[in-house]
């Protein structure tokens, strides 16, 4: 089974730049979007050629905006999204698992959203410990945090900047200490590789990057994942698809 996660920075402009090519030619089995910015009545008026695949849609109430959705080729046994106005998350439940495709909130750059996004974190990881008492969990999404230095180019230059603080480098690693595994780390514990580039001073051109979007999993389904990668070569956004393959 595919999953993947992108981080598309506005559904509509993806789609113009070409993600019904990329759905195609990938086809994962799940696809858990974060940033669609598609407030519910726009969408409502809005057609999108997704053959194949149901559609789950969580958008925030303020127009061009956060949100989530998800597209899935299986059918779920119970959709839900999470209460806040921000459509920052969605799960879905199949028979051997939960699917949670998250979108964590940005610190700001002068840190003005750090004590919301801690909340935010700790109501997430109280959250995802109840279903796992039910079946396990895969989550999914733009986690907006650099754990390690080996997770951004420049690590010394971002000490203490938006994504890279102690408090949410703390969160990450209670993330990991409550049970969750970071996929890719699981497979690549060196690996140098990205999700995430500036639009200023040709940073993707230049690789200067960060690698904030992940998958999560449950510890019982460490030893199902096959392959955890990253597309970077893929376009549309200041964000790539992240993805892993599991047999579950």
């Amino acid at each position: 089974m595919k999953l993947i996660s992108w981080n598309v920075n506005g559904i509509r402009a993806a789609v113009k730049n070409g993600f019904g090519n990329f759905l195609k030619e990938a086809k994962p089995d799940i696809l858990g979007l974060q940033e669609i910015k598609i407030d519910s009545a726009t969408r409502a008026k809005t057609e999108f050629d997704f053959a194949g695949y149901d559609e789950y849609w969580n958008p925030a109430k303020r127009p061009g905006y956060s949100g989530t959705a998800v597209l899935t080729r299986l059918k779920p046994i119970t959709y839900n999204m999470g209460d806040d106005d921000e459509g920052r998350m969605q799960t879905l439940e199949f028979e051997k698992f939960y699917f949670v495709n998250c979108y964590f909130p940005n610190a700001n750059h002068k840190l003005s959203r750090l004590d919301f996004k801690e909340e935010f974190n700790a109501a997430f990881l109280k959250y995802v410990k109840k279903l796992e008492a039910k079946k396990p969990v895969i989550t999914c999404g733009d986690f907006n945090v650099a754990h390690q230095e080996i997770d951004l180019a420049r690590p010394k230059e971002n000490v203490g900047n938006a994504g890279f603080t102690a408090e949410e480098r703390k969160w990450a690693d209670k993330f990991l200490e409550a049970g969750l595994v970071d996929t890719f780390r699981l497979l690549h514990p060196e690996k140098v590789q990205y999700s995430w580039w500036s639009y200023r001073n040709y940073a993707r051109e230049r690789d200067i990057g960060w690698r904030i979007d992940c998958f999560m999993v449950s510890k019982i389904l460490a030893p199902k994942i096959k392959n955890a990668f990253i597309l970077d070569e893929v376009i549309g956004s200041d964000h790539c698809p992240v993805g892993i393959e599991i047999e579950i």
